[in-house]
């Protein structure tokens, strides 16, 4: 029994809202979401898990019969869903009375209980949510399933005091084949083949800069066991921090150059921060506003500091407030200063060499 594990997809979102490729990303969300189900028809796939928030709000009956359109091509594919905090069921819920097609399983019940597909001899256990924080250890109260040579899987969303604690000890040693776990958006293996978080299926900010994708994995019909196992990368997007360091003589042109050959070589579709670091020459301003313009830049922290020649400035104004700034840092001992004391220091020159031109 071949199946397929997502969670935290989030359908409706609009990550990075400030920024203009907004609405790209909840674009790629959708179309991420569409490429797993054509995965689940390529592959035959006998069963596909949602461990909880499907969509990012209460979805609405177009949301629904948007989806249940998409699970229509996949009518050999059962398909098992929970809701989690984000997409929870309250009482004029939309999903309490919409009626999907006879391969879709939505456990609506805010308490454990299971759905049987006699056809692959499986027992999926699960609950939803009702309230956005669910503080009850739900998963610890599970009955252990029975050895009945069935193959046992738990479908659930939480993990941390907020939204269903769950101690993994217990669970461990709980008959479950497999461990359908959402709520932590990355990738976690907590217990090799059996407890496994997969993940949003596309990140949503600079938190998750990690692969995003899709657990895939077989059951053995005898042994009830995890036979194979193996995470794939699927997400459309990824979020790349990007560090550069350059030297006292990197110029402007040298530097664009640099970091536009970086971004090329990991994909311009990627979304980046990037953080500059290293010596500049003071005379150097570096403009990065064709970056912005060229890529998906999200933040650019430039932390370069410039390379003064302390000890020759001091020479240079024994008597005035340059001079006298710089022997109060004690210069000489640059490298054993702390970041703040640095900064202090070369901004401060930084800004008292710029009112010395201005009066000369």
């Amino acid at each position: 029994m071949n199946f397929i594990h997502i969670s935290d997809v989030h359908l409706g979102i609009v990550p990075d809202s400030n920024k203009p490729w907004s609405l790209d990303r909840a674009y790629d969300i959708k179309e991420t979401f569409e490429k797993v189900i054509n995965r689940c028809n390529e592959t035959n796939c006998s069963l596909l898990l949602i461990a909880g928030d499907l969509f990012n709000r209460q979805p609405l009956t177009a949301d629904l019969n948007e989806i249940n359109e998409l699970f229509k091509t996949i009518p050999k594919t059962h398909i098992v869903i929970v809701s989690g905090e984000c997409d929870r069921i309250k009482d004029n819920s939309a999903v309490l009375s919409y009626e999907f097609n006879p391969n879709v399983h939505y456990i609506l019940s805010n308490y454990p209980t299971t759905v049987e597909i006699p056809e692959l001899n499986t027992i999926v256990h699960g609950f939803s949510y009702h309230d956005n924080e669910l503080k009850r250890p739900m998963v610890d109260i599970i009955e252990n399933p029975a050895n009945d040579k069935k193959i046992h899987i738990l479908l659930a969303h939480g993990g941390d005091s907020n939204h269903c604690p769950i101690d993994y000890t217990i669970l461990a040693n709980k008959n479950f084949s497999y461990c359908a776990l959402g709520h932590i958006h990355n990738f976690t293996e907590v217990v090799k083949r059996k407890i496994i978080y997969s993940g949003s299926l596309e990140p949503l900010s600079f938190y998750e800069s990690q692969e995003h994708g899709i657990c895939i994995g077989d059951i053995n019909p005898i042994t009830c066991r995890i036979e194979s196992f193996r995470f794939e990368q699927f997400s459309t997007v990824s979020y790349i921090p990007l560090n550069i360091k350059v030297q006292v003589d990197t110029t402007n042109e040298e530097l664009i150059t640099s970091i536009s050959n970086e971004i090329y070589k990991r994909d311009s579709m990627n979304i980046y921060k990037l953080h500059i670091t290293g010596n500049r020459n003071p005379e150097i301003k570096f403009d990065f506003s064709i970056l912005n313009k060229s890529f998906k830049i999200s933040e650019i922290i430039d932390d370069t500091q410039p390379q003064y020649d302390f000890v020759s400035l001091s020479k240079n104004h024994p008597n005035d407030m340059i001079g006298a700034f710089i022997r109060s840092f004690k210069s000489d001992d640059i490298e054993n200063m702390s970041d703040i004391q640095k900064k202090a220091l070369f901004y401060g020159i930084d800004a008292l060499l710029k009112t010395s031109d201005k009066r000369d």
